[in-house]
């Protein structure tokens, strides 16, 4: 039997050691594309794997050619009002949902439901149109603008709040608070679990956006990090190297951010059972 645990035990671990290679291995291309020339990166060799001599010029020139604080602060301002209003919208209509008593709530909440089966690209037209009609393209909110209420977010946490026991809002209104209190001041805390998984997920999906920004804000000073690569990846003629600098410097916050708060990405993934 023990003998058995243990050949398992090994066929599990290389199974898991494969495939964490197979997830590291487009990263570490990436970073040795960026120190290579041209010729290198190009070449038919499949065994040229390391860059003979690194080539961190790669990366300054990429620098001067891009506004990288410029698209640093258009990405992150994206993603912060984006996980802000999602998690405060999206937790109001998923108590009102779960918790609250009024006509056609079942009806309205299938809106919601319905709304997350329609692909998100059918939404991009309209979205676009209000904006423009606004005059707020090239701006910040206009990249804000689809994130102001999460669907998924609002079905997240009703579950939320539907598995919390009656007692608890009893005990709140006997004890004087109304409904903007108890929801505040009782409720919400107890979904932090829920909280953190939206919260999570919205950033990670705002990071990743890229067909919104490219339509809504053509001005390379309001461009976000993923719309300013495209542009770069779909010139004439593409130096890899440059590009995959271009890359590296787009994606090290999020992987800073990762490592800072890995405990917290982990236990929200676990807790929303969802997968990235």
């Amino acid at each position: 039997m023990k003998t058995k645990k243990s050949v398992k035990s090994i066929i599990l671990h290389i199974v898991l050691i494969l495939g964490a290679t197979i997830m590291v291995l487009p990263f570490l291309w990436m970073v040795l594309t960026s120190l290579k020339t041209v010729t290198e990166s190009t070449s038919m060799n499949p065994f040229v794997f390391f860059p003979k001599s690194p080539q961190w010029e790669n990366f300054k020139i990429v620098w001067k050619q891009n506004d990288f604080i410029k698209l640093y602060f258009n990405t992150f301002a994206m993603m912060f009002l984006r996980v802000f209003c999602a998690v405060l919208f999206s937790a109001m209509a998923a108590y009102a949902f779960a918790r609250l008593e009024f006509p056609g709530r079942d009806k309205l909440f299938g809106l919601v439901l319905f709304q997350m089966m329609v692909p998100v690209q059918v939404f991009i037209v309209p979205q676009y149109l209000m904006v423009d009609k606004m005059g707020l393209r090239n701006t910040v909110f206009a990249l804000l603008f689809p994130g102001l209420v999460s669907a998924f977010g609002t079905f997240l946490l009703r579950q939320f709040f539907m598995g919390l026991p009656k007692e608890l809002e009893e005990s709140a209104r006997l004890d004087g608070c109304n409904i903007g209190q108890t929801f505040f001041k009782v409720m919400l805390p107890l979904t932090r679990s829920g909280l953190v998984a939206l919260a999570i997920f919205t950033a990670l999906f705002s990071f990743k956006d890229l067909m919104w920004p490219m339509i809504v804000n053509s001005n390379s000073d309001a461009a976000t990090l993923s719309s300013a690569l495209a542009k770069i990846s779909s010139a004439y003629s593409v130096n890899y190297p440059q590009l995959m600098a271009a890359a590296v410097l787009a994606i090290w916050p999020m992987m800073l951010i990762y490592i800072i708060f890995q405990k917290q990405f982990i236990e929200g993934i676990a807790t929303s059972g969802g997968k990235l």
